[in-house]
């Protein structure tokens, strides 16, 4: 996969520009290839980076990544890489960097936000939104951040009582 020239994250436009009658290939992420189309950064500021360069870079980071190990289950990045599994709890600690970059290269984010099945009622998102922002609560009575651990307080609040009231019923009384 190309990296945009101009930072790390994966390039999603690639272009080739004649100059001086020869071509250069240019790779660029979404926000750098806005900038660069607009004109608001003139070609001279970027930093040119050729193929060779970035196979050297590429290659220095695989190489970095492979020799990591675990210090629990001995497992090294590389077999996690061939294998597709990795080998205990700790591995996601031991191999956080290059998990996160290989997320973001698959996924292009390493948060999963979640998905609700369109069918499910609403009360199983309800619960999941309590048992988020319980989470929430907890971080930032940890962090000492009162105002924010108020405000997710009150709103805990806010959804259980919804959760919890009693949807009226017409019964009118013949």
């Amino acid at each position: 996969m190309k990296k945009c020239k101009v930072c790390n994250k994966p390039a999603v436009y690639h272009l080739t520009e004649i100059q001086n009658g020869e071509a250069q290939a240019l790779h660029f992420c979404e926000e750098h290839f806005q900038e660069y189309i607009s004109g608001q950064t003139s070609q001279d500021e970027w930093e040119p980076q050729d193929d060779a360069t970035l196979i050297e870079l590429s290659s220095q980071e695989l190489q970095l990544d492979e020799e990591m190990e675990c210090p629990n289950c001995g497992i090294t990045f590389q077999e996690f890489r061939s294998e597709g599994r990795l080998g205990c709890p700790h591995d996601y600690i031991a191999f956080r960097e290059p998990l996160i970059q290989l997320l973001e290269n698959i996924h292009g984010e390493c948060v999963h936000i979640g998905k609700f099945p369109k069918r499910a009622p609403t009360s199983s998102q309800q619960q999941y939104n309590l048992i988020k922002l319980r989470r929430e609560l907890t971080a930032a009575i940890a962090e000492e951040n009162y105002e924010a651990a108020a405000s997710l307080r009150d709103e805990i609040s806010k959804l259980e009582q919804e959760e919890h009231a009693e949807p009226e019923s017409d019964t009118s009384a013949e």
